[in-house]
Order: structure tokens, then C-alpha cells, then sequence
């Protein structure tokens, strides 16, 4: 009898954890579900990367989901691995890496991103021959994948380069000209000088592109890259300053030909397939073009009155040049909040963000908790539901909520995106959008479409 009721009170219990553990596992679902309705793949999110992943042979492992160092792009859902927060991807790929069955690839771009991209080809070669885009334009921002496209788009020029010079040319025409002297632009700049290529880097600014402009001691690299002449990067994980340090070593040895200051304004392909390079000092030609261009482009405005007063700006390059200020930072993204934090660390300094949305929905893990921390300690003051309609000389005012608060102030930086160079790029002739993968049909255009690990 005893062991009869036993069994009863056993069976009962494990009735009981059961059911509780398909309830977790069904609310478990469910936020998966709605995090991903939320949060994956968004028109208005960063295009062109994500994870793709093959259910086919996904084997529920959970590999991925615990190496992203972004926090929760992927997680479990039926025993199988989501997209969960695509959005919060950058490319690192290791969760591709740590896949023990291939499973994953990093996909530049699907039906609901990637609008604006330019169609490339697995050689980075755009619609108009021997003009190529590597790097952040090209779909990826992680600066290993930089490196790496910079790199290899060199070596295409070179396989290619005695089918195409043209024996009329002239010793005035290059065998390529680089645009952009960030890190995809100096990868390609040291391997051409490997290659022996002809070639000059010209970039409307500094070396390092936008890297130069972070915010500092702002973390750039998260995994080992190779990059030319240097050979592999001792540190897996390298600062702003550290990357910053090696390319000028670098180049300060090698034969670096680099043009400051020099906007590109015109690219035309003649039909003897040599381009004219029209900059904004000088016109170069040269058998092939490497556009090693960022995505983000020209800032964009606001558009309110007062935005043309010195104080406002828009980069933020050294944080510790303000002190005992009142400062304002405009937007919610990973820029903005670096950017906030950086000032509110420097001494006596008084930081407001304004941001127009409720909460930040779209900052990377440690940020989030970076910031949070920050708001605790009484060092950053965020207002939620708030937009600039005016600047001013000592002031700034704020519609928060429908109503206008006047806020004292030093300095502005706003962080509102910037306009990225499509228009440039459709007036090249470089075709920009998705390739209809149906028509084409073909496994090389599906193959220009995806990064494989």
C-alpha cells in the first residue's frame, strides 16, 4: 500500500515538473517569437547583415546563441536556433565559426534589407567592370571584414592587371586608384604595394576614416584579422588607438602614395574600359577603382533653427577637449551613447541625451547596461520622448512630450545617421538593390549575395 501511494505522489510530482517546464518552455517561445516580430531583420534597423540559418541541419546544439558577443541576436525556438534581435548583428561571424555543423552564414541581403546596397559580385566587382566596393559600403561593417575585402579585391586587380592595360595608355594611367583611406582602403593601399600594383589612396580626410573619429579607447576589434605587409595582429582585441598606432608604423615604412583632402566627385569608364577619377583638386586615370567609401556618409541634419551655431556638431573625436561643460548629445543609437558616456566621464562636465523614442531599443548589450549604470550614478541625464526645435547661444530647447523645456548649454553633438552615398553611386552607374535571385537564377549570384564563415 505504501509503495502503491508512493508511486502516486512520485507520479504526481513529476506530472507537476513537467508541466512546469513545458509552460517555460512555451513562454520561452513565445518571447522568442515576439522579441523576433519585434526585433529581426527591420527596415528601419542596420542593412545587409544577419545570420541566415539552415534549419536543415541546425541541431539545436545552442553553440551560437552563447558566443555573439552582441548579447542576443540568436536564440533557441523549437529546438532550433532564431534570429532573435538581428538588428543588434555587426558580422563578427563567430557564431558561424562556432556552428560544429555549418549551419550558419552571415547573409549581406534578403527581401527586407539591404534596399540601398549595390549589387556586387562574390569578387566585389560592381555592375560596372573592374569598379569595386569593399568594406561598410558593401553591406558589412566589422572592420576584420574590411580588411580582409580590401585585401582581396587587391589581388583580383592584380590577376587581372596585364589584361588590362592598354598599351595607349600611357605611364599616367594607374593600374588602380583607391578612394578611402579607412581600413578596407589602406588593406587594399599595402597589398597593392605587395602586388607591385600602380596606385595612389586619396580620401576627403585623415587616414583611418571613420575609425579616426570614435570616440577613444573605443573597442574596434573583437577577433584576429591578417592585414598586408604586417602579417597577423598580435591582440585579439585592439582599440581605436591601438589600430590607429599600427597603420601609421606601418605606413610610415612603406612607399604610402596618399592624397588628402580630395573628394571624389565624378567616376566615368571610357570604352577602351579606362576611368577618369574626377576629385575636387585634381582628375586621375586608372585602370580599375577600388571605393572604399563608409556607408554613413554626410551627417544628417536636423533641420532646426540654430543647427548652423559653432556648438553643434555632429563627430565626436576627442572627449577629454571638453570639461566643466553643459552638453547636450542628440539620438539613441550605439553612437550617441558612447559618445554621451565619453563626455560625462570628463570632469565637471553636466550631459543630457535626447532621444525621441520611449527607450532605447536598438543599442548593443553592454551599452544598455553601460548606460543604465550611468543613470544610476547621477553621471548622464536622458530625457525619453524628446526632440531639439531650437538651439541657441547658451541654451537649447527640447519638445518633451508636447511641451518645450529650455535646457542650459555649451555644446551639441547630434547623432542622427548620416546620408549614405547612393545617389553617388546610381550617378557612377552602379546598380543599387537586390538582384531578382529568380530571374538570375544562377549559383554565382547567389553566391555574391552571402559572406561564407
Amino acid at each position: 500500500m505504501n509503495n502503491l501511494v508512493g508511486l502516486v505522489i512520485a507520479a504526481i510530482v513529476t506530472l507537476f515538473f513537467v508541466r512546469r517546464y513545458l509552460q517555460q518552455q512555451k513562454q520561452r517561445e513565445v518571447r522568442a517569437h515576439e522579441a523576433a516580430k519585434k526585433g529581426t531583420l527591420r527596415s528601419d534597423g542596420p542593412q545587409s547583415q544577419h545570420p541566415h540559418i539552415d534549419t536543415q541541419y541546425c541541431i539545436g546544439c545552442a553553440t551560437c546563441t552563447t558566443v555573439c558577443p552582441e548579447g542576443d541576436v540568436l536564440a533557441m525556438l523549437g529546438g532550433q536556433a532564431v534570429i532573435v534581435n538581428g538588428y543588434k548583428c555587426i558580422g563578427h561571424s563567430l557564431c558561424a565559426e562556432a556552428c560544429p555543423v555549418g549551419a550558419i552564414t552571415m547573409v549581406m541581403a534578403s527581401p527586407s534589407m539591404g534596399a540601398d546596397l549595390p549589387q556586387l559580385t562574390s569578387e566585389f566587382e560592381t555592375s560596372v567592370p573592374n569598379l569595386f566596393i569593399v568594406g561598410e559600403l558593401g553591406g558589412l561593417a566589422l572592420i576584420k571584414n574590411a580588411v580582409n575585402q580590401g585585401r582581396d579585391c587587391a589581388d583580383t586587380i592584380a590577376a587581372r592587371i596585364v589584361g588590362l592595360r592598354k598599351p595607349h595608355a600611357g605611364a599616367a594611367v594607374l593600374d588602380a586608384l583607391i578612394v578611402g583611406a579607412g581600413p578596407a582602403g589602406i588593406s587594399a593601399s599595402l597589398r597593392a604595394i605587395e602586388r607591385k600594383l600602380k596606385y595612389l589612396t586619396v580620401d576627403s580626410g585623415e587616414i583611418g576614416g571613420t575609425v579616426s573619429k570614435y570616440p577613444r579607447q573605443k573597442l574596434v576589434m573583437t577577433s584576429p584579422v591578417e592585414l598586408p605587409i604586417y602579417g597577423k595582429f598580435k591582440k585579439t582585441e585592439l582599440s581605436k588607438e591601438d589600430l590607429l598606432k599600427i597603420w601609421n608604423e606601418i605606413l610610415q615604412k612603406v612607399d604610402f602614395k596618399f592624397q588628402s583632402g580630395e573628394k571624389v566627385e565624378d567616376i566615368k569608364r571610357a570604352e577602351d574600359g579606362i576611368f577618369t577619377i574626377t576629385t575636387t583638386k585634381a582628375q586621375y586615370r586608372s585602370h580599375a577603382v577600388i571605393l572604399a567609401l563608409g556607408k554613413g556618409g554626410i551627417p544628417r541634419k536636423l533641420g532646426v533653427k540654430g543647427e548652423d551655431l559653432p556648438k553643434v556638431m555632429y563627430r565626436l573625436i576627442e572627449a577629454d577637449h571638453y570639461v566643466n561643460k553643459k552638453i547636450l548629445v542628440v539620438g539613441g543609437g550605439d553612437s550617441a551613447v558612447e559618445a554621451a558616456m565619453g563626455l560625462a566621464n570628463q570632469v565637471g562636465n553636466q550631459v543630457t541625451l535626447s532621444y525621441r523614442k520611449e527607450n532605447f531599443t536598438r543599442l548593443k548589450d553592454r551599452n544598455e547596461s553601460r548606460v543604465r549604470e550611468a543613470i544610476q550614478k547621477g553621471k548622464l541625464t536622458v530625457i525619453f520622448n524628446s526632440m531639439p526645435v531650437e538651439f541657441k547661444a547658451s541654451s537649447v530647447l527640447l519638445e518633451v512630450n508636447g511641451a518645450t523645456r529650455e535646457v542650459p548649454n555649451d555644446f551639441v553633438w547630434i547623432f542622427a545617421g548620416g546620408e549614405p552615398p547612393t545617389a553617388f553611386l546610381k550617378k557612377i552607374g552602379v546598380r543599387v538593390g537586390l538582384r531578382d535571385m529568380t530571374a538570375e537564377g544562377s549559383s554565382e549570384a547567389k553566391h555574391s549575395l552571402l559572406v561564407h564563415r
